[in-house]
């Protein structure tokens, strides 16, 4: 037995010497304090980040398939009414969502940005109580009210009974609707009368689309859409107006859920126009991004990146559509953000080389320092210290 313990104090790779042997200095207690507190922050450092989770970011080709695109926004148009405002969206694919409204809320805004109450439409001039009828004459007792479309009937049966039914069979047809006095509909309802009282307000709009996640665009713009030639247009002549204001600011913009630590660069973004008229563009590329926290629960969203560019009116050209106008693009690149906290194993070796590394470091310089003042001591007891 004896025999094992020599051995294994023989292996003892730190020895001991004798306290009478030691030489304590005021340099060595110095240096001693100042690796104590460097030990400390460094560890306690460590351990913030051994509490914390920390989050690992990877790029992958995006191989998703049949999937769709959420695009949240929330846009203020100071000068332009809620009654002439209309979004659209399109993509590569040919789909098209023309004068939206589902999902989507319109607040009217007074000159100086207050929110005014909401009132029921259709009001204006006085109704009339008689109104026209498609086969030409008034509508008179026990009889079923069926108004004309003018022409944009598509079978011979349809009735148009409001100004918007109209206005709607006409974007069909690829018509513009001129003068909305010439409509029976309209002029009872009082439209024209409707957009005068509306003038000078403004128009917060805010919700969300739901599109193919291919490229596309959607876009804020005066005026109900159609095609005409295969062209998208707005039918701009029923406002009686030769210009419009689309100052804007973007409050929101977000293609996708939230997730922490997301920055979405159009959020506050503000553009006041001053030329009489023109189109506004955002172009943007947008990254797909999967955040994953802690407890294992995913988020699938989206970044994006942003470039804008005005376009305006100018003389002897075709008059740009005014609005303003998000164009969209997919990045074939996949962003994935992992969120998970450190092993006790990787912080218990982390500890371990400060404690060693700031020991053998200070220990280093005690030593240089000791032997330093040493040297030096002896020449100038031997007077060659110069």
């Amino acid at each position: 037995m004896d025999g094992i313990m020599n051995k294994l104090r023989n292996l003892d790779a730190y020895p001991k010497i004798n306290e009478d042997f030691y030489s304590r200095t005021l340099s060595g207690g110095l240096i001693t304090l100042v690796s104590s507190v460097v030990m400390f922050l460094l560890f306690f450092s460590e351990l913030r980040l051994y509490l914390h989770a920390v989050t690992e970011t990877k790029l992958v080709v995006d191989t998703s398939r049949g999937e769709t695109l959420r695009i949240n926004f929330d846009i203020t148009f100071p000068a332009l009414a809620c009654s002439i405002l209309s979004v659209d969206a399109m993509d590569i694919s040919g789909e098209q969502h023309l004068d939206v409204i589902h999902d989507i809320t319109k607040k009217r805004l007074d000159a100086h940005g207050n929110v005014i109450e909401s009132r029921p439409d259709g009001i204006g001039a006085p109704k009339i109580e008689k109104p026209l009828q498609r086969h030409g004459g008034r509508l008179e007792h026990n009889e079923t009210y069926c108004g004309s479309c003018y022409g944009a009937e598509a079978a011979d049966d349809d009735c148009c009974n409001s100004c918007e039914d109209v206005r709607e069979a006409y974007r069909k047809k690829g018509w513009a609707v001129s003068n909305p006095d010439l409509i029976d509909q309209c002029k009872r309802e009082g439209f024209l009368q409707k957009i005068k009282d509306e003038d000078g307000e403004g128009c917060n709009i805010y919700g969300f689309l739901e599109v193919n996640k291919v490229a596309g665009n959607f876009h804020f713009a005066p005026g109900k859409s159609f095609q005409q030639s295969g062209v998208h247009v707005h039918d701009l002549l029923a406002f009686q107006k030769e210009s419009f204001n689309i100052s804007h600011k973007i409050n929101r913009l977000a293609f996708g859920d939230f997730f922490p630590g997301v920055v979405n660069p159009l959020d506050s973004v503000q553009w006041t126009q001053e030329q009489p008229s023109g189109m506004y563009q955002y172009f943007i590329k947008v990254v797909p991004t999967v955040y994953t926290d802690v407890s294992g629960h995913t988020i699938q969203s989206n970044q994006f990146s942003v470039t804008e560019h005005f376009k305006g009116a100018e003389i002897g050209r075709l008059q740009s559509l005014p609005g303003v106008f998000f164009f969209y693009d997919l990045s074939p690149i996949k962003v994935t953000f992992t969120e998970q906290h450190v092993s006790f194993l990787h912080f218990l070796t982390n500890v371990c080389a400060i404690v060693g590394g700031v020991f053998t470091v200070s220990g280093i310089l005690d030593s240089f320092i000791y032997h330093g003042q040493k040297a030096i001591k002896k020449k100038m007891e031997i007077g060659k210290f110069s």
